[in-house]
């Protein structure tokens, strides 16, 4: 068996020797250039360290098998790899033969053709991503945490930083565009407006949780081909600094100012550009496409 590893920030060779008991496996360290060259990959890090190589991934189409050890971990919490010994598990079945290989969805975050900032070409450019995309209070906090160290970020550091922030962050006009029914992926007219309003936080989920465990998508599936919207309307700070802790168990969908739908694809509009990110790292401004791709990556799971 041929195994890459990939090592995030933080990451050593000595976090790989776990999973070197086996001599007949051959190592290499970094992204392999072709699939021809390796078996199966595994990723040392945490969501921004698996953003950061997703198109890479996807385009190999090898097994991925993650290893949380990055400040969030919330990819690799959603499919029950708490903890370094989870993978390790995971990796011993699969190198012992198991069926423990699964495909999941990704995101796709799309800029908009009409961009003037866009690729001169015409194409559009797009970005994957595995956890949760959002504008609004998720991309400035976001922004925030990332100045902190990390150390901080792996301990609490996102809900540290939401707390402050929501002092400071005024809603903002999003408009929020879903396809019109009957409308193909190629309708570029065929959209409905699903809300247009002041707007605190709209998050596009693959996976029910981000920012360090908290359920902003509690119905959210990885493979059932649809996005999981969770929007909030502006909200009195003081309400919700009150709805933040409901969060992390799902219970904000029984809020009123909470809207909650799935969809396959949808379309982000602002006044003025708003910064994108997903899996805590910035991808782009507004306006932008968000779509998802079925069965994207594979992965070991426990």
């Amino acid at each position: 068996m041929r195994a890459a590893a990939i090592l995030g920030l933080g990451c050593s060779a000595k976090d790989l020797k776990p999973f070197q008991t086996d001599a007949t496996v051959e190592w290499r360290i970094g992204v392999p250039a072709s699939g021809h060259e390796t078996d199966v990959i595994l990723i040392f890090g945490g969501d921004g360290t698996i953003h950061r190589h997703l198109g890479q991934l996807v385009r190999l189409g090898l097994p991925v098998l993650i290893v949380p050890a990055g400040s969030g971990n919330d990819f690799a919490r959603a499919i029950g790899l708490r903890r370094v010994r989870d993978s390790l598990a995971a990796w011993q079945k699969f190198r012992g033969g198991g069926c423990n290989v699964h495909t999941v969805d990704l995101g796709v975050i799309t800029t908009d053709p009409s961009d003037a900032n866009n690729d001169p070409t015409g194409v559009p450019a797009f970005r994957y991503y595995c956890c949760v995309a959002g504008v609004g209070l998720d991309g400035e906090v976001s922004r925030r945490a990332n100045r902190l160290p990390r150390w901080l970020r792996g301990n609490g550091g996102y809900a540290l930083t939401l707390i402050p922030t929501i002092f400071r962050f005024s809603p903002l006009p999003v408009k929020i565009s879903v396809p019109a029914e009957n409308s193909t992926a190629d309708d570029s007219s065929g959209w409905t407006v699903r809300s247009n309003q002041p707007t605190t936080l709209a998050a596009f989920a693959n996976t029910p949780v981000y920012g360090g465990g908290m359920k902003i998508a509690p119905q959210a599936r990885m493979d059932d081909g649809l996005l999981d919207v969770c929007l909030v309307a502006g909200v009195d700070r003081f309400k919700l600094v009150c709805l933040f802790p409901t969060v992390y168990g799902g219970r904000h969908l029984n809020i009123r100012e909470v809207e909650y739908f799935q969809t396959a694809r949808l379309r982000v509009e602002t006044e003025h550009p708003l910064d994108v990110y997903a899996d805590g790292e910035y991808v782009c401004p507004t306006p932008v496409e968000v779509t998802v791709r079925a069965d994207a990556l594979r992965i070991v799971t426990p």
